[in-house]
C-alpha cells in the first residue's frame, strides 16, 4: 500500500470569458482560476497526490512539457499520471479531496465532480470523497480570493 498527498491553489478571477472548471466539471462562466492551464485545482491536487504516492514530484515536473505543447485540459494531465500508477503495478484504492473556497458555492456540484473523477481514475464513485469548506472565512480562500484543494490517495 502507498499513500500520496497533494495540494494546489489558484487565485479566483471574476468576470472573464474563461470558465471555472473543478474536478473536470464546468462550474461557472462568471469565475475562473488564474492559471496557464484550465486551473482545475482539484485535478492538480489529485495529480500531485498520485505522483507523490509513486515517488514522483509535483505536477509541473512532468506536465510542464505537456503545457508547453499546448495541453491545458487538466484531465489530460490526470490521464498521464493514472497511467504511470498502473505501469507501476498499482491500483487506486481511494481518493479523499478537501476544497476550501468562499465562492462560488460548490456543494451542488459534488456528485457530478465525484462521477467525473471516478471515471478518470477508473474507480467506483464511492472511492472518491469530496468535501467543501469556507473555513469560516479565516483564509484568503475562505474569503473568496482563490480556491485550494488538498488530496490524499491510497494505492494498492
Amino acid at each position: 500500500m502507498r499513500i500520496g498527498i497533494g495540494l494546489d491553489s489558484h487565485r479566483l478571477n471574476e468576470g472573464t470569458k474563461k470558465k471555472l472548471i473543478l474536478g473536470g466539471v464546468e462550474i461557472s462562466k462568471d469565475y475562473c482560476l488564474i492559471a496557464d492551464s484550465d486551473g482545475d485545482v482539484i485535478i492538480h491536487s489529485l495529480c500531485n497526490a498520485l505522483s507523490t504516492a509513486i515517488g514522483g514530484g509535483s505536477l509541473d515536473t512532468w506536465a510542464g512539457e505537456m503545457f508547453k505543447k499546448g495541453v491545458t485540459d487538466s484531465r489530460e494531465f490526470l490521464k498521464v499520471i493514472v497511467d504511470r500508477v498502473k505501469k507501476k503495478g498499482l491500483k487506486i484504492n481511494n481518493a479523499a479531496i478537501m476544497v476550501e473556497a468562499g465562492k462560488p458555492k460548490l456543494e451542488g456540484f459534488r456528485e457530478q465532480m465525484q462521477l467525473s473523477l471516478a471515471k478518470l481514475l477508473d474507480v467506483e464513485a464511492d472511492k472518491v470523497g469530496i468535501a467543501f469548506t469556507t473555513g469560516e472565512g479565516l483564509t484568503t480562500f475562505g474569503r473568496g480570493e482563490g480556491i485550494q484543494a488538498f488530496t490524499i490517495v491510497s494505492l494498492i
